[in-house]
């Protein structure tokens, strides 16, 4: 008889079997970063997190060195908006200034910049607006400097999330033009147009000022289409992409772990850990126990990395469990 509970008799068992792990080297931990002094904002939506003026981000970075987390990905809350959202590419903007002090202070920091306007436009979208509709080629050079002025300031990764069309290519192409050949390009190609972005536009305070973003981020019903999505980032110069969100994805994250032999990265978004957390703060589930059902069900699914907030917990739980 094949008894498979054979392998399952002892804790010692399952651990020689088991087919999947999670490690800290894997783990990518999300930090915003506000204009200002002296700020450290709580991020009402999504409880531990907090925005970051850039003489205080230390608090924040030297528990993800200690946590032995290696790389961040740097949002931006800027002073200024725009409708053109020109604190993206400024030299000097937020972002810029954030990833010199990090390269400085925490060299062996791998810094990922995301690529986007949202965060910097006055009407919130990834691009600029012509009566009511997002301009999708008028968008790339204006993303493209933003990836030069990032790669200048000291990035290691940059990782576009707009999803216009063709933008891979576009950034590939100007930061080879300015010597930055060997920056990879992790793009956010599965992107889909989600609710559980929510959290995070609190606190990134990048809501649209109208409408939505049904007309460039993914239907959540095509899972093919996302398929499409990745090829053509990878054609255009990718060497790394993102889904995003995860969990209601990870039929998606399988079937490109199936079909493309390139690092997949899982984007645990905000929605998903509010969620969690509201129902651990109510006590209604065992935080540990769903978080790392989470992550290790992301890496099953096949993705090789995990952009997350709950980053510092498990990490902390990993070490615990050694």
């Amino acid at each position: 008889m094949d008894r498979t509970r054979r392998l399952r008799r002892t804790e010692a068992l399952r651990s020689m079997v088991r087919e999947e792990h999670v490690r800290i080297d894997e783990l990518i931990y999300p930090v915003f970063v506000i204009a200002g002094e002296n700020i450290c904002n709580p991020v009402e939506s999504m409880p531990g997190i907090y925005q970051y003026s850039l003489d205080r981000i230390g608090e924040e970075l030297d528990r993800v060195v200690e946590a032995g987390i290696n790389a961040v990905l740097v949002f931006g809350i800027p002073d200024h908006k725009d409708e053109v959202g020109s604190g993206a590419y400024d030299e000097h903007g937020i972002v810029q200034e954030a990833i010199r002090l990090m390269k400085k202070e925490y060299p062996d920091l791998l810094v990922i910049a995301d690529v986007c306007l949202c965060e910097y436009t006055s009407h919130g979208h990834c691009g600029l607006i012509r009566d009511g509709e997002i301009l999708n080629d008028e968008t790339l050079p204006l993303l493209a400097k933003a990836a030069v002025t990032y790669a200048q300031a000291g990035a290691d990764i940059i990782a576009p999330s707009d999803m216009m069309d063709k933008r891979v290519a576009a950034i590939r192409e100007a930061l080879d033009e300015n010597g930055f050949i060997n920056i990879p390009i992790l793009s956010y190609s599965a992107k889909f147009a989600s609710g559980y972005y929510g959290p995070f536009r609190d606190a990134a305070h990048s809501a649209p000022g109208f409408g939505d973003r049904k007309t460039y981020q993914m239907d959540p019903a095509n899972g093919q289409e996302a398929l499409r999505e990745v090829e053509e980032d990878i054609l255009e110069g990718a060497d790394m992409i993102i889904a995003k969100p995860a969990l209601a994805y990870m039929d998606v994250i399988k079937e490109i772990s199936l079909n493309y032999n390139i690092p997949i990265v899982a984007y645990n978004v905000s929605g998903e850990y509010a969620m969690v957390k509201a129902a651990a703060e109510n006590g209604w589930i065992d935080e540990k126990k769903i978080v790392m059902e989470n992550m290790v069900g992301l890496k099953r699914a096949g993705a090789k990395m995990i952009i997350t907030y709950h980053a510092l917990d498990v990490a902390r739980w990993i070490k615990e469990e050694k």
